[in-house]
C-alpha cells in the first residue's frame, strides 16, 4: 500500500499572545487594577498627626545637648519665646452627673454665689443638683445658692483623684458640673508627665512644658464657663497623682514662657513620632490654611522612637473595602501623597466604581499610627488556559510597593514550597517563568503578605511519533501515566470524532490501529490524577 503524504503543524498557545497584547499601549499593565483578587499590605512611619513638635525628635535633640529654646525654634519656624498673657485656667472635670462627691483629707470650705462661706468637715460630701450640704458642723442639710466654689484647706480637693486649685460646681438640667480653677503652672504640673515620659532628659521636658503651656492658651474655649478639657481634646491632665518631680522642675524652670509668632500666641501642636520629617499643617488638615510656623522640617533624631517605622502587616481586602467605602469588591487603591510624605487621599477602585476618602479617615478606620502610610498591593493573575507539562509558562502579577517577591507552589493535597523569585518592575509588574510538572496552586509572597492563590491546571505533553505505516498511529505522553485513556480523533466539519481508542503503556507510549484517510487527526489523552486532557498538535494526512 502506498504511503500518504503526512505533515505536522504546531499549535501556538493563544494565551501567550493575549498576555503580550495586554502589555502594549500607553498604560502599563501593572498600573491598571489587577485582574485577580488582590492582597494588601500596610506599612508606615511615625505616630500622631505629624504637625509641630515631634516629642521623640525633641528627645533626640536634647540628648545631643541642644537647649529647649533651640528645639522649639526648630519645630516652630520663625517663632520666639515671650511671657504668657494670663496665669490661670479653668479645666472641665465633670461635664454633667446626677451626683458628685467632693472630698478632702482635711477640713475645707465652700462659698456660694452670694459670697457666704461655709465650713465642711474632712471626708466625702456627696450632692446633687439641689446643692444641699451639711455645713458648719450641723447635721441638717442646707441648700446653698450656686454656683459654688470649693476652697481647699491644708489638703487638696478630690473628685476621682486629688487636684490643685479650687472646684466650681453648678447645677443645670438635673446635672452637676464641676470645673477646676487652677493656676497655669500648677495645671502644667499635671499635664507634662501625661504628655511626655517623666524620665526623659531635662531639655526635652522643658520644651514640652513650654509647648504645653502655649497650646493651653492657644486652644482655650471662649464664651464658656471653662477653658480646657482634661483629655486629648485639649491635653491630658492627671491632677496631683500624675505629677512627677522632673516634669514639675521643667515647668518651674520655664515658668511663664510661651511660643509667640509675631507677638501672638502660636498654636503649638505636638505629637509622638514624625518618622523622619514633620508635616506642614495644611498637608494634614487641608482646611487649616497656611500657618507659617507649622511647616515641614527634617527630624533627624526621631529614629530613636520605636514607632519611627512600623509594619508591614496584612489587611484583608474586605476590611479595607469597608474602610474605604468602596462600591463592590475592592480591586485596587491609589494614594495621593503630600510633600511631607503624608497621605492626603486614598482612591479605592472597586467592581462597582471608585471612592476617594481622606488619609485621616483611612488612618482612623484602620487604626493606623499616622497618615504617613503606604498600601502595597500583591496579586497574581490566573492563566487563561491550562499549562502543558514541563513547558515554560509565564505567570504575571502585581507587587506594587514591594521590591522583591517569592512565588510559592502547592501541589494538590500538598504543602506550599518556594518555586521562584523576582523583583518587581518600577510600576509593580511581576513576571515569573515556571515549568509546571503537576497541577496545583501558585501564590506570591512578600514579607507577611500573601496573594490569593490561583489554580494552574496542567495538561500532559502529548506527541505523535513518525508513522510506521498507514494503519498505525504511535505517540507518547509525559508525564508517564500508565493506563490513561487515549482517543484518536479525526476532524469532521467543526467536530472532532473518535476513530480509535487505546491506553498509555507503562513506558508512556501509546499506539492505535487506524484506517487513515485524508484529513486532520489528533490524539487526546484523558490522564485523570488531577491533570486535564492533553492533545497532540494536528496531524494532517494528505492524499496518496
Amino acid at each position: 500500500m502506498a504511503f500518504r503524504r503526512i505533515t505536522l503543524t504546531a499549535v501556538l498557545a493563544a494565551s501567550l499572545a493575549s498576555l503580550a497584547a495586554l502589555a502594549l499601549g500607553s498604560e502599563s499593565a501593572a498600573s491598571r487594577p489587577p485582574q485577580g483578587p488582590a492582597s494588601f499590605l500596610v506599612s508606615g512611619r511615625g505616630w500622631g498627626h505629624g504637625v509641630g513638635l515631634s516629642q521623640w525628635g525633641a528627645y533626640g535633640y536634647a540628648r545631643q545637648g541642644v537647649p529647649f529654646n533651640q528645639i522649639l525654634a526648630h519645630y516652630y519656624q520663625g517663632t520666639t519665646l515671650g511671657p504668657a498673657p494670663l496665669s490661670r485656667v479653668r479645666v472641665l472635670l465633670v461635664p454633667g452627673q446626677a451626683r458628685v462627691t467632693v472630698s478632702s483629707e482635711a477640713p475645707f470650705r465652700v462659698r456660694d454665689s452670694l459670697g457666704a462661706t461655709f465650713e465642711l468637715t474632712a471626708g466625702p460630701h456627696q450632692f446633687g443638683p439641689g446643692l444641699r450640704f451639711r455645713v458648719n458642723g450641723r447635721q441638717q442639710q442646707q441648700q446653698l445658692t450656686g454656683p459654688l466654689t470649693f476652697l481647699p484647706g491644708t489638703a487638696p480637693l478630690r473628685l476621682d483623684r486629688a487636684y490643685r486649685g479650687q472646684f466650681v460646681a453648678s447645677a443645670s438640667g438635673g446635672q452637676v458640673r464641676v470645673v477646676n480653677h487652677i493656676g497655669l503652672e500648677p495645671y502644667l504640673f499635671g499635664v507634662v508627665p501625661g504628655e511626655m515620659p517623666f524620665y526623659w532628659v531635662p531639655e526635652a521636658l522643658k520644651a514640652q512644658a513650654v509647648a504645653a503651656r502655649t497650646y493651653a492658651l492657644a486652644v482655650r474655649k471662649s464664651g464658656s464657663d471653662f477653658d480646657l478639657y482634661p483629655d486629648v481634646r485639649s491635653q491630658v491632665y492627671g491632677g496631683i497623682s500624675g505629677e512627677r518631680v522632673s516634669t514639675s522642675a521643667a515647668v518651674q524652670a520655664t515658668a511663664g514662657q510661651v511660643v509667640l509668632y509675631r507677638g501672638r500666641i502660636a498654636t503649638t501642636y505636638f505629637f509622638s513620632t514624625s518618622g523622619g520629617r514633620t508635616a506642614t499643617v495644611n498637608d494634614v488638615w487641608p482646611g487649616s490654611g497656611r500657618i507659617p510656623y507649622l511647616v515641614s522640617v527634617e527630624d533627624p533624631y526621631d529614629s530613636l522612637s520605636p514607632h519611627h517605622a512600623w509594619g508591614p502587616f496584612s489587611v484583608q481586602s474586605q476590611r479595607l473595602a469597608r474602610a474605604l467605602q468602596v462600591p463592590g469588591r475592592l480591586l485596587d487603591v491609589r494614594l495621593a501623597i503630600g510633600p511631607s510624605g503624608r497621605v492626603r487621599t486614598v482612591t479605592a477602585i472597586g467592581t462597582g466604581g471608585q471612592k476617594t476618602v481622606s488619609g485621616s479617615d483611612v488612618r482612623q478606620a484602620l487604626g493606623l499610627r499616622s497618615t504617613w502610610f503606604r498600601i502595597s498591593l500583591l496579586a497574581l493573575t490566573a492563566p487563561s488556559a491550562p499549562a502543558t507539562f514541563n513547558t515554560p509558562l509565564t505567570l504575571t502579577g502585581v507587587a506594587r510597593g514591594l521590591a522583591a517577591v517569592t512565588l510559592e507552589f502547592r501541589p494538590l493535597g500538598g504543602s506550599w514550597r518556594a518555586s521562584g523569585s523576582a523583583r518587581a518592575a518600577e510600576d509593580g509588574a511581576v513576571s515569573i517563568v515556571v515549568r509546571p510538572r503537576e497541577p496545583g496552586d501558585y501564590r506570591l509572597i512578600s514579607r507577611s503578605a500573601r496573594s490569593e492563590a490561583v489554580r494552574v491546571a496542567v495538561a500532559p505533553y502529548v506527541r505523535f511519533y513518525s508513522l510506521p505505516d498507514s494503519t498505525t498511529l504511535r505517540g507518547y505522553a509525559r508525564p508517564v501515566l500508565p493506563n490513561a485513556a487515549v482517543a484518536i480523533q479525526r476532524l469532521e466539519g467543526a467536530t472532532w470524532r473518535n476513530v480509535a481508542q487505546t491506553t498509555v503503556e507503562e513506558n508512556g507510549d501509546f499506539q492505535a490501529q487506524v484506517a487513515l484517510i485524508p484529513g486532520d487527526y489528533r490524539a487526546r489523552v484523558l490522564p485523570g490524577r488531577g491533570f486535564v486532557p492533553g492533545v497532540t498538535p494536528v496531524l494532517r494526512v494528505g492524499p496518496a
